[in-house]
């Protein structure tokens, strides 16, 4: 592909802009500009997805000096992002015609929602360093505007302002990686820089600290433990607003491991804490979601719960399996988000009894078997990986918590039937989707690397603890009843009380004083 050809990617942010200044100040017909922006958008990711996927990846000329200004970068990474944040786009503004119909601030709302739509896709498609700083703070500055849009509802404005904190403080660190890395590699270019990345041995100190100091802004920006509060209590904004954070938002953080995988490979320490941080995340917020009695309290742990698998994946070095993750992950919770109002008419799951042990190792068992066939018949096998057979094993048991209801109570064939293929297609798909996205980015993504002594302690920590909060998640329910679990319930559902100490952190209790005095009788 021509490198100038990959310059007009840039027309897709340019008019989400246009519209997002001419949205702001109309009210009735604001959904006009800003559709016509987000599927122009689509348009251009589709045609950059197309010729990359035919001519190979490209960097287009810079639109400025000195390695600071607008550059695209388009591979595997870029283009996946690309059509992740402009479908969601699309669907995001054209649900929200009918969501804020009705509203005097309509157009200001699309508008937002199309400045941080630009923001993303500057993100995803920079090609230096510049660009990618600016963007990343871009995105973030934008968001919070969409937090706060009602101002009046004081929950939303304590969550922007611990995410706000949060967001700098990850900003700092992105900025200090930048500089780390323009020290290492000598360019701005984030091609050269991945290029260069493979001559460079492993440990170099400025390397070491450009990794460490891009583990810790990806942790910022995905939310993960403990700057993870803000995310469960951002469901007093515009459900649309919800939706769009998957759109390359709340999972920017493993957006930006993957994009750097190589610099990050150059520390091992880094990934090890990385998956460390993610995979504790992950079942903290595994854990809580079992106790939220709301649909979207439950859907935002659970999106707190898989931002950490996903920065697992990535500090296991399973950066294609952390790309797959991130794009499935984003369009289901997406959906998830827009249908939530919808939930309590759409719900047909039938009453079981309450769970046994037995069921659940039977179930256990079977997704086991589903699983090592699977595998077996697929050849992954042959080509064993200890980070790949580690995620798998988590999959069993997220797969045996699908069968373990099918086994309650009297066995209803039929169901049981259906569960085990439901299983099997589950357990095929993993396969397949895993072998595809590990050849599709074999050209942009290192391999997955062989762990070291300290990597196979993290991998076996994952396993065990994976293994104790599903056996949780399937007895939770028998429990109920028992004093020991109602109290544990209360703290679990409170997050463990980590956000009362960020409130406290950031002054989100300080009382105001009353506007008058009151008086005494």
């Amino acid at each position: 592909m021509p490198p100038v050809l990959a310059t007009l990617a840039l027309l897709a942010p340019a008019s989400l802009l246009v519209a997002s200044l001419r949205s702001g100040r109309l009210a009735a017909p604001a959904l006009g500009p800003s559709r016509r922006a987000t599927v122009l958008a689509l348009v251009l990711a589709l045609a950059a997805a197309v010729l990359t996927a035919g001519l190979g990846p490209v960097t287009s000329p810079l639109l400025g000096a000195a390695g600071v200004g607008l550059s695209v970068r388009l591979d595997a990474i870029s283009c996946s992002m690309f059509l992740l944040v402009a479908f969601v786009g699309v669907i995001v503004v054209q649900y929200s015609r009918n969501y804020m119909d009705g509203d005097t601030r309509q157009g200001e709302f699309l508008g937002g929602l199309c400045r941080t739509l630009a923001a993303v896709m500057l993100l995803v498609l920079a090609g230096n360093l510049a660009q990618l700083v600016a963007a990343w703070a871009a995105t973030s500055l934008s968001l919070h505007g969409m937090l706060v849009f009602y101002r009046e509802r004081r929950a939303a404005r304590i969550a922007a302002r611990k995410k706000f904190i949060a967001a700098r403080l990850g900003d700092l660190c992105l900025v200090g990686a930048a500089v780390a890395m323009v020290h290492a590699f000598g360019s701005t270019d984030i091609a050269t820089i991945l290029a260069r990345a493979h001559d460079l041995p492993a440990h170099a100190a400025t390397a070491t600290w450009a990794a460490a100091l891009l583990g810790i802004a990806a942790l910022m920006k995905s939310a993960q433990f403990p700057a993870h509060g803000w995310l469960p209590e951002v469901m007093d904004t515009p459900t649309p607003v919800s939706a769009l954070l998957h759109a390359g938002i709340i999972n920017a953080g493993g957006f930006l491991l993957i994009r750097f995988a190589d610099v990050m490979l150059l520390s091992m320490t880094s990934l090890h804490l990385i998956a460390l941080v993610g995979g504790f995340t992950a079942l903290l917020g595994g854990v809580v979601m079992l106790t939220q009695t709301t649909v979207k309290g439950a859907l935002a742990w659970s999106t707190v719960a898989q931002m950490g698998f996903m920065t697992l994946q990535c500090g296991l070095g399973a950066f294609a399996i952390a790309l797959l993750h991130l794009l499935a992950h984003s369009l289901y919770k997406a959906h998830a988000f827009l249908s939530s109002g919808s939930v309590i008419e759409t719900s047909t799951l039938p009453v079981r009894n309450r769970p046994r042990l037995r069921s659940a190792a039977i179930s256990l068992v079977l997704a086991l078997a589903i699983y090592v066939a699977a595998g077996w018949l697929s050849g992954a096998f042959a080509r064993p990986q200890a980070a790949v057979l580690t995620l798998g094993a988590i999959l069993v048991m997220g797969t045996s918590l699908l069968l373990a209801p099918s086994w309650q109570g009297a066995p209803d064939a039929r169901l049981v039937i259906r569960t085990l293929l439901l299983a099997t297609v589950i357990t095929v798909a993993y396969f397949a989707l895993e072998t595809a996205a590990i050849r599709l980015t074999a050209a942009t993504l290192p391999p997955i690397p062989v762990p070291d002594t300290a990597g196979r302690w993290v991998m076996g920590l994952a396993i065990a603890s994976f293994a104790a909060v599903s056996l949780l998640q399937s007895l939770a329910p028998r429990w109920m009843h028992r004093p020991t679990w109602r109290i544990a319930r209360v703290h679990l559902a409170n997050g463990l009380y980590v956000n009362a100490w960020a409130n406290r952190l950031v002054g989100a209790l300080r009382r105001s004083e009353p506007a008058h005095p009151t008086s005494v009788a």
